[in-house]
């Protein structure tokens, strides 16, 4: 048995150009790639006379100037965010001031966010001061002249990561929920295992097969991709319990046997998806941890 998903990595696209997806759907993807972001982030127009932006991406002005030379003479309304990561939320005041569009996005809430020590890519990567205009709830919808977007709320990722179905269109926007050209990062506290398994069995129960995610290309038979994210997820975990019991006594020691030959760059994310899964173990009671959850905590299984 493998733990091995099937990655698509490939994408036809070009920096600055807009990518028809179908009628009323545009990507543009920013040039910000790398080991989080893969080619860049994608943002996403909505509608063909009256815009919502989904993603505006980090704070970068050239992309700003491709987004309203894309949009054109036609306005942009909405402002949509999936998450409050700084590559997807840091144009948002920008495109704000340039347009007059309102910002959306998850309703705030007390939860414990991200922060430099948790962080995968060891620099600060959340927003946490950004306040929509517009705070949605799961189940909201917004709606403009030709479009209709119902709010997804799918923490795991993020405490405040939605994913947004366009009514009618068989689409849903899936942010980094979902993606198909790498598995999604859960780092505590920002993210958090038990949540990210939920949301995704959630989607299963929905009718949508084409997702179109914040990074990387389109997902065709999304539910299968859905189904094949949570089957790894639980090999994971068998390998995980299955190292503890071995003797591997700390996040550290498990992500050493079980990322054997990782690039340098993705350790910090490494260290911290273990992490991510020995905290949703303690708290089944599979594993017993002692003390704190941290990258030394001593493990043993039951």
């Amino acid at each position: 048995m493998t733990t091995d998903l099937e990655f698509k990595t490939g994408m036809s696209f070009s920096y600055g150009a807009p990518t028809g997806i179908g009628p009323g759907v545009v990507r543009l993807v920013c040039e910000n790639p790398g080991p989080f972001t893969f080619k860049g982030t994608n943002t996403y127009f909505i509608g063909s006379t009256e815009l919502a932006v989904i993603d505006p991406g980090p704070a970068d002005q050239k992309h700003i100037d491709d987004i309203l030379r894309v949009a054109g003479d036609r306005p942009i309304s909405h402002i949509v965010i999936t998450h409050t990561h700084r590559d997807h939320v840091d144009n948002a005041a920008a495109l704000k001031q340039a347009t007059g569009a309102i910002t959306c996005g998850y309703r705030r809430t007390g939860a414990e966010r991200g922060n430099i020590e948790r962080s995968p890519s060891g620099t600060e990567f959340v927003d946490i001061d950004f306040n929509p205009d517009l705070e949605l709830a799961d189940g909201d919808e917004i709606t403009g002249a030709d479009w209709t977007l119902r709010a997804l709320h799918t923490p795991g990722h993020a405490p405040d990561h939605m994913c947004y179905a366009l009514e009618g269109r068989d689409i849903i926007f899936s942010g980094d929920h979902v993606m198909a050209w790498n598995t999604t990062v859960v780092a505590p506290p920002e993210g958090r295992m038990a949540d990210y398994l939920l949301s995704l069995q959630r989607l299963l129960d929905r009718s949508e097969t084409l997702y179109l995610p914040g990074h990387g290309g389109r997902i065709d038979d999304a539910p299968r991709m859905v189904k094949a994210y949570l089957l790894h997820r639980r090999w994971r975990e068998q390998a995980i319990v299955a190292a503890i019991r071995d003797g591997n006594a700390t996040v550290r020691e498990v992500a050493a046997l079980i990322y054997d030959s990782l690039d340098p760059k993705l350790h910090t994310a490494a260290l911290l998806s273990v992490m991510a899964h020995v905290e949703h173990l303690i708290e089944r009671d599979v594993i017993i941890g002692e003390g704190p959850l941290s990258f030394d905590q001593q493990l043993s299984a039951r």
